[in-house]
């Protein structure tokens, strides 16, 4: 069922990225030949869904060890699909039909604790979010905005460092740039064509156990070009 979706979805979103847009891609020599399992992607964050879409599309190339280019669409044929990807779950469900299809394709669903609906707001965390995708990192790869919002210059949350403490993952910083420009804030719906989309990977870290939260923070921070977050925030 999953192989079914991500073939629909991949060549409803094909032309999108390569055809409307360009996407321009550095660094997948650098993951195509990384473990199975047991691998994190940490990206910043643009739109609700056309970001991991993108990434997608990348994973479903490399298999096929073809480096830093989506142009031959032959990989949906047979693409990756131990891959996971972590989503709020309000987004998922509450945001009409396509999300929920979208969900199918691997969604990892947590409940944020500093924001819904669009409003910053406190409340428990969720408990159970980390040791889901610790099974999704198990079972395969696995993709996560540290963010964890779509809105410029949001600043890393510390959940991230704290779950590579708990799992040791290999991670693997992304970089990407230009999706905000070129569609919706869900990423549905194209808002400007010719433009030119950015994905590259940085080389995959494996942090010491030593490591603290911030220095894990910095690192990843470094990377991708997230800003570090306030030294009070959770």
């Amino acid at each position: 069922m999953k192989r079914i979706i991500v073939f629909i979805l991949g060549w409803l979103t094909f032309a999108r990225l390569s055809i409307y847009n360009k996407t321009e891609i550095k660094g997948t020599e650098k993951i195509i030949d990384l473990p199975h399992e047991g691998v994190l992607f940490l990206s910043n964050h643009q739109t609700y869904f056309m970001d991991v879409i993108c990434l997608y599309h990348i994973f479903f190339s490399v298999k096929w060890r073809v480096n830093n280019s989506i142009r031959f669409p032959f990989y949906l044929l047979a693409p990756r699909s131990r891959l996971f990807y972590v989503a709020a779950s309000e987004t998922m469900k509450e945001d009409g039909f396509l999300p929920r299809v979208f969900s199918l394709a691997g969604a990892i669903l947590v409940n944020r604790s500093w924001r819904a609906h669009g409003q910053d707001v406190k409340r428990e965390v969720d408990l159970e979010a980390q040791a889901k995708v610790i099974k999704g990192l198990n079972f395969g790869w696995v993709v996560s905005f540290p963010q964890g919002t779509t809105r410029p210059f949001a600043p890393i949350r510390k959940g991230t460092a704290h779950l590579i403490k708990a799992a040791n993952p290999i991670v693997v910083p992304v970089q990407i740039n230009g999706f905000r420009r070129a569609f919706d804030k869900k990423g549905f719906f194209l808002k400007k064509r010719n433009t030119t989309l950015s994905v590259e990977f940085k080389d995959p870290i494996r942090f010491k156990e030593s490591d603290s939260i911030e220095e894990i923070c910095q690192r990843i921070s470094e990377a991708t070009g997230i800003p570090m977050a306030d030294p009070n925030a959770n």
